[in-house]
This record gives structure tokens, sequence and C-alpha cells, in this order.
């Protein structure tokens, strides 16, 4: 018997393991490839990988007879990447606003993912069910095109506090609840497990951002988030929370929090937050990305000539950002400065977090504000993660094996036997150069090549 014959026999008895429309499909092997598994390991030269039914075959060895050949000399192969921490449907052209949360709008953001080779994306919170609930189902399936979709339904955040109204224009109830007690808050959370969300949503920050005289909102009070996080905990679900600042991670840790969804960005961490995160298992998603994204494109104009980022963006946005009285106050705002302050602390907080061995996952909060860009941003976030300190392997290797381990996708993120064949091609030795990452030439999912990058896609 064959290993093909062996490993079809295998997914046959196990349909779940690949998607319909791949099935019994020819296999493809990948020669020549340099591989980076993301594992973490070293990047591997001139290496073969099989994919067959939509799974990856083997690493490693010769390939089947009858495969067809796919030569990557000069190329990396690497898992695709994985959002731990965006949104979906709040934003359109140059503004958020509930009135975007459509089915077009989401399919269109979930295929610009896949086109960036993001091909699982956490939208957490702010969506509205059952729209989400059924959208999460077909992209499980791969029935429309565009990245899988995993994430939040509405989440919890103080009443009239943050997530503010100003923010994404008419946010309501369906898409934040706002309890006043611990029993409300627990009633919240029942309604979410009872709509199957795959992680609980907590917004726990008063958006100061360090602004001098800045607007501050009511914190949700620790009464209110320690009857979510227990009553999530009781139906074996965990809670992601958005934080800024550090005293604020270390309450929300010892409430036992399983995901801290943002960095920690007013100061540097500290013995006590590191212990009690490593003692607890506590997740880190830096989302690095978005301070930047307040300022970069009014301080980098030379991106809007950039092809890759062009690919991603709203002419309506390109056409806000080249407005020289757009640029003008984007960098005169008190808030510019602040996230430059942000940015700096938060990376030099990921490196500490990392090397101490805090798990960290992956995760941008794009598609929560127009300069956001689905795709982009999480490339814009592998760099920032390099400039932090990071190996661009290292860097990878968040943005695929722990992100899939973050969210508990034992199917993904990682190039072995058995895996889902969610893949990216990209031109170069992303191992030596975190650039090379946005020189997409291949985004395979399921075992079918789907996109050449957002560029050749848009042509």
């Amino acid at each position: 018997m064959t290993i093909r014959s062996v490993f079809t026999a295998l997914l046959l008895a196990t349909p779940a393991a690949f998607s319909v429309g791949n099935a019994l499909a020819e296999p493809v092997a990948f020669e020549h490839a340099r591989l980076i598994d993301g594992t973490g390991a070293s990047a591997q030269p001139d290496a073969t990988v099989v994919i067959d039914n939509g799974v990856i075959l083997s690493v490693g060895i010769p390939a089947p007879a009858d495969a067809r050949h796919v030569d990557l000399t000069g190329k990396t192969l690497m898992p695709a990447l994985i959002s731990d921490h965006s949104h979906v449907g709040l934003v359109k052209g140059t503004g958020a606003s509930r009135d975007n949360y459509t089915r077009a709008n989401i399919l269109a953001a979930m295929k610009q993912y896949a086109d960036y080779g993001v091909l699982t994306v956490t939208a957490l919170g702010l969506n509205r069910s059952p729209l989400f609930d059924t959208l999460r189902q077909e992209q499980h399936e791969g029935r429309n095109p565009g990245a899988d979709l995993y994430g939040v339904d509405q989440g919890i955040g103080a009443p009239d506090g943050v997530p503010p109204a100003a923010m994404v224009k008419g946010v309501g109830p369906d898409q934040v609840f706002r309890p006043t007690t611990p029993e409300e808050a627990r009633k919240d959370v029942d309604q979410m497990i009872a709509e199957h969300t795959d992680l609980v949503k907590l917004w726990v920050d008063d958006f100061r951002n360090d602004v001098p005289d800045g607007k501050t909102y009511p914190m949700l009070p620790p009464a209110i988030y320690q009857a979510v996080i227990d009553e999530a905990h009781q139906h074996d679900t965990r809670v992601a929370v958005h934080i800024h600042d550090l005293a604020v991670a270390k309450a929300i840790v010892a409430a036992k929090a399983d995901i801290l969804a943002h960095g920690v960005r007013d100061q540097p961490v500290d013995h006590d937050l590191i212990a009690a995160m490593l003692r607890q298992g506590t997740w880190y998603i830096a989302t690095l990305d978005l301070d930047e994204a307040n300022y970069l494109y009014a301080e980098q104009p030379e991106l809007l000539s950039n092809p890759f980022v062009l690919a991603g963006m709203d002419p309506a946005l390109r056409r806000q950002f080249t407005d020289p009285k757009w640029r003008a106050e984007t960098l005169a705002k008190p808030l510019t400065k602040a996230s430059h302050y942000a940015l700096s602390v938060n990376q030099k907080n990921l490196a500490v977090l990392y090397r101490a061995g805090v798990k960290v996952g992956f995760g941008t909060d794009s598609g929560a504000a127009p300069t956001r860009i689905p795709g982009f941003a999480e490339h814009r976030e592998l760099y920032l993660t390099v400039q932090a300190g990071l190996s661009p392997v290292q860097a990878i290797s968040l943005a695929t094996g722990n992100a899939a381990a973050l969210l508990h996708l034992s199917d993904r993120g990682v190039i072995a036997p058995g895996r889902r064949a969610d893949l990216l091609v990209v031109d170069g030795n992303a191992d030596e150069n975190i650039a090379a990452v946005d020189q997409i030439d291949q985004v395979w999912q399921r075992g079918a090549l789907v996109s050449h990058g957002p560029v050749r896609s848009k042509d």
C-alpha cells in the first residue's frame, strides 16, 4: 500500500479533517523550498512538502510518483498567517459604522485577508448575531472564498464606556453588552455561550491612551469583569480582555483572564505580571500595528505608492491619506505623539515577555478602524515584531504556530503531516529578511491555490 493510499484511508475515516471539494484531489509536491514550519525551528533549505486531500501528507520525504510537482527554488514555504485579534464588518471607506455590518462587506474582507495570506481571522467582538454566527459556520465549511472565521459576538463593556459609540457610529446593545450588575453580566455571558461564541471578550480600559487632558471613559468595575470571567470559565470558555495599562493587566490576570488582547503600553511590564502570566499560562497579543496605524500613512506617504499597500486600500481612504490637510492634522494630534510612545513601550514589553517564556499570539486589531487595513496590517505587525527584537522566524512562529495554539486549533499553523494545507509561498528567504513575506507568490487554502497575492489578484 502506498503512502498516499494509507493517508487517504485515514482521511475517509475522518471526513471532518478535510473540506468538500478537496477530497481525492491529486497530490501536490512542493520541491526545493526554503521551509519555515511555524514551530520556531530554523528554516530548512531545499525541502519537499507534499499535500493531498486538503492536508499535508509528508515533509522531507520523496513525493509520490503521481504528484504534481511545484518548483519553489528561490522561494520560502510557510504556514498561512493567523490573526488572533481582528474585527470584521465595521469599516467601509473612511468610516466605521454598524451600518457596514453586512454579509457582502464581511465576505469582501475575508477575501482580502486571504489575498494577503491570512487564512484564519478571529473577530474579537462588535459582531452581530445571527449574521456573524452564520458566516462563521460557512467559512468553517469553506462555502465562500476567503479566510476562515472565528470570534466573539457582542463582547462586554462598561455603560457609556469602551468601546465608545464615537469609535463605531451607532454601535448598539446587539454588538456590546453593558451590564450594570454581576447578575446581568452572567446572563450576558450565558447568551454568548448559547450563540456558540469561541471566546468571551471584555473591554477594561478608560481610553485615555496617555493623551494629556484626553477624554476618558468609565471603566468596567472589578465585580463585573470578575463575574464575567467566572461565568465563562463555568462554561469552559476562555476570556480575552482589551487592556492598555500595566495596572489593569495585573488586575485582569489576577482575576484569571485567559488572554490579554492588547499589549501593555503605558510602562514596562514588571516581574509580578510576568510571574503571574507564567503561572497561569496567560496568553499575550501585542497588536503593535494598532498604535502605529494612527500616524503611519501621515508620516510615510511613500506607502501610498506601494502596490502591496494600495491593493488593500479603499480608494476613498487613499484620497483621505493623500490630503495635505489630513496629514497636517494627523501629525499635530496629541494622539500621534502618544501612539509613538505606546508603540515603543509595547515593542519593548513584547520582547521582554517573549524572552521570559510568556505565551505570545499574534493580532493587529485590523478592521476596527479604517487605518488598520485587513491583511496589510498583519504584514506590518510582522515587521514591527522583528523591529522589536525578535528574529524573522520567531515573528513568523507567533503568526502561525503560536496563533493557532492560542485559538486551540491543532489542525493548522504548522507544516507537519496531518495538518491543514493552509500555506503561503513568498519570494526570497523570509528567515533572513521579514520583508520577503510581502513578496507573495502563492496562497494555498485547504490544499487549493486560491490567490497569487493582493497585487496580482487586482490585475
